[in-house]
């Protein structure tokens, strides 16, 4: 093989050694994509009132995630309900879960306290906006 073959030769397995890093990085990237997380592109909060179930779907003391309509609701009293956004405030992934009353973030790990919106671990920084919420004919109304 010549010299200015194998130059060229090198070139190229440079580029496609280039190439195989950029995908996976790409690939990398994606993986973290809140847009896989039914978050990303909508409002944060309902722009207008939304039934969300039956006030019995929210324990006393305890909380539930509307996870369809981007809510979680917490009950801290009977009767006394308050909501919060579930979409974190870190890059705007739903909510997944609620684990001992802190509502979980599936992208990167963020936790809330789902009693006052609260960061309790990051990355997220800032607390899960309120959600207007009431308790009408045994339905709980949020937005």
């Amino acid at each position: 093989m010549s010299a200015s073959q194998s130059a060229a030769r090198r070139t190229v397995l440079k580029g496609a050694a280039a190439l195989a890093g950029a995908v996976g990085a790409g690939a990398a990237l994606s993986a973290c994509s809140t847009e896989t997380n039914s978050g990303y592109g909508s409002p944060a909060v309902p722009q207008e009132p939304v039934e969300l179930g039956a006030v019995s779907a929210v324990p006393v003391g305890g909380a539930k995630l509307f996870r369809e309509r981007k809510v979680v609701v917490s009950c801290p009293a009977e009767g006394q309900y308050k909501a919060f956004s579930a979409q974190c405030t870190h890059a705007g992934c739903v909510l997944d879960k609620i684990v001992e009353g802190e509502g979980n973030c599936p992208c990167h790990g963020s936790r809330f306290d789902l009693a006052t919106g609260k960061v309790l671990r990051g990355p997220a920084t800032e607390p899960l906006p309120a959600v207007a919420v009431k308790a009408e004919n045994g339905k709980i109304i949020a937005g």
